[in-house]
């Protein structure tokens, strides 16, 4: 959850283009030369391969094809089987427009498949979940199950696709302005204005891109593909759409596995500023068990705070360089910017506490170049759906929280914070602004309802994880009455992209839905921070 670029993590790119499309076409001709070959001295037919069939489901069809696009080639899209589903774009006017989202099905590794596959829904908002194809195959989803990808509405290798690469160089360029100030904050809406400007023009009903319509989606695509019942893996943004759709549409789902938890009636601003706190508090107190790390670095938390009234009060400007810019780049730090850069070290904790350290006595190179690195990183310019993040956080999120409760989560979690950097919560800087400038009508407040569930689930959360905080798991549990949640100490935001522990749970709970087994979390051990020494 975040529209910060996040490092990538054995993953392609942040959207998360057709160099397989001709061995999966090969794939699937063969698929389709007939009807299904009848094993030998039986009279039951031998099923299709899953995606090589067409199907419908109301108003909603899937036909085999070529393997959707990827910003770069997607080596784990070689041999997936693939097509496009063609739904409504607004179910609520029969008739109207369709829209068409991209298919992969990557074969379990198994001779003898499940017959339950895992469907992934990608992070975000308005990542690619067919372009996260490595990140499902390197954590082992595809062992003995076939994993489904589909480009939720709006995004890259959809059908529209509504990316703004406008709004991605502004994002690059905020590295050299002051992070929260009002100038910064205009320039901003005016970038989202003018992407609402380009994508109305084409004739989408921006309205209609939102998690209940994503729900149906999903809801639709089990049913064209023919399956009495998958099992639903949502990371990131992709829990709370995962939330939803049990909600929404419980018929068909095995089991519900969620990793880094964004539950639907807590998100926004506040919500972003406790999930912060949380993940800082996680790693300093790591840093503080560590002899050698609280030795030389005494008093972490406090070094933090007092950086970021100092910055806010007087910014640095430092120039450095970065892989793939030509030049240098001029890097400008306020409290707001280390603020959001710390949310997102978390995802490299061991050299937190060095780089803060070296801030304090003025030496910012180290957190300017990181900073700089994640902002220019090429696959995050025209890769994401902004059309699909405003339409999620602007109907769902900002209708919801008025401005008095965002800033209150800021003084609540940072008391000592500057009032202007508790106005702007990481990661969600100008976000009611933007949104002011996107005007789609709010959801309905249901879409704010906690999910309610008997569906076997398995809550994730890492200790570090600063952009969704761990307290959601236990949160998300109250109302789900099956749940196992799993905390995993010293990861970050989406443990299945980093932890093989994760992924051993993950694969336990696919298996043994009500009784995974956890015990690989009795042996893990912190990060060996660095000190400089």
């Amino acid at each position: 959850m975040a529209r910060t670029p996040t490092p990538r993590r054995r993953r392609t790119a942040r959207g998360l283009h057709a160099s397989s499309a001709g061995l999966a076409a090969g794939l699937l001709l063969t698929g389709l030369s007939g009807a299904p070959a009848l094993a030998h001295g039986s009279a039951e037919p031998t099923p299709a391969p899953l995606g090589s069939v067409a199907g419908t489901a109301g108003d909603a069809r899937y036909v085999p094809g070529a393997c959707p696009r990827t910003p770069q080639p997607v080596a784990e899209l070689d041999g997936a089987r693939c097509g496009t589903l063609t739904v409504p774009e607004n179910r609520a006017r029969p008739g109207g427009r369709t829209i068409r989202l991209g298919v992969a099905v990557i074969p379990a590794l198994a001779r003898t498949p499940r017959p339950d596959p895992v469907v992934w829904l990608a992070g975000g908002p308005g990542d690619d979940a067919v372009g996260e194809a490595k990140l499902a195959v390197d954590g082992g989803l595809n062992r003995d199950r076939d994993v489904i990808l589909m480009s939720q509405r709006g995004t890259y290798s959809a059908d529209p696709a509504l990316l703004c690469p406008r709004v991605d160089e502004f994002n690059a360029r905020v590295i050299g302005m002051l992070y929260d100030a009002p100038s910064t904050g205009r320039a901003h809406v005016d970038a989202t204005r003018a992407c609402r400007k380009k994508l109305a023009a084409t004739g989408a009903d921006l309205s209609a891109y939102n998690d209940t319509e994503s729900a149906a989606d999903y809801a639709d695509l089990r049913a064209a593909l023919g399956l009495k019942e998958w099992n639903v893996f949502g990371i990131s943004y992709g829990t709370q759409l995962a939330l939803v759709y049990m909600r929404l549409h419980p018929d068909g789902i095995r089991s519900v596995g969620i990793d880094g938890i964004l539950p639907p009636s807590r998100g926004g601003s506040a919500a972003a500023w406790s999930s912060a706190r949380q993940g800082f508090d996680g790693l300093f107190k790591a840093c503080a068990d560590q002899p050698a790390c609280h030795s030389r670095y005494p008093d972490l938390p406090a070094t933090f705070q007092r950086l970021v009234r100092q910055l806010e009060a007087k910014p640095v400007t430092t120039t450095v360089t970065v892989p793939g810019q030509a030049k240098p780049v001029k890097v400008v730090l306020d409290g707001g910017a280390l603020l959001t850069w710390l949310t997102t070290a978390t995802h490299t904790p061991a050299v937190v506490p060095r780089s803060l350290d070296e801030l304090a006595h003025g030496k910012p190179e180290r957190i300017a170049r990181q900073w700089a690195g994640w902002r220019l990183a090429p696959q995050a310019v025209g890769s994401v759906s902004h059309g699909l993040a405003y339409g999620v956080f602007c109907s769902e999120w900002t209708p919801y929280e008025t401005r008095a409760q965002a800033l209150r989560g800021g003084q609540e979690a940072f008391p000592r914070f500057p009032r202007s950097v508790q106005a702007q919560a990481p990661q969600l800087a100008f976000l009611r602004e933007d949104c002011d400038a996107w005007n789609v009508p709010a959801a309905p407040r249901s879409i704010r309802d906690v999910t309610t569930s008997d569906i076997p689930t398995l809550a994730l959360s890492g200790g570090f994880d600063a952009q969704t905080g761990a307290g959601n798991g236990p949160y998300v549990a109250r109302t789900l009455s099956r749940a196992t949640v799993v905390t995993v100490p010293y990861e970050p935001h989406v443990v299945f992209a980093t932890s093989k522990c994760a992924q051993a749970v993950t694969a336990s709970f696919f298996d043994t839905p009500t009784a995974p087994d956890t015990s690989c979390l009795k042996g893990l051990k912190p990060p060996v921070f660095d000190t400089g020494s």
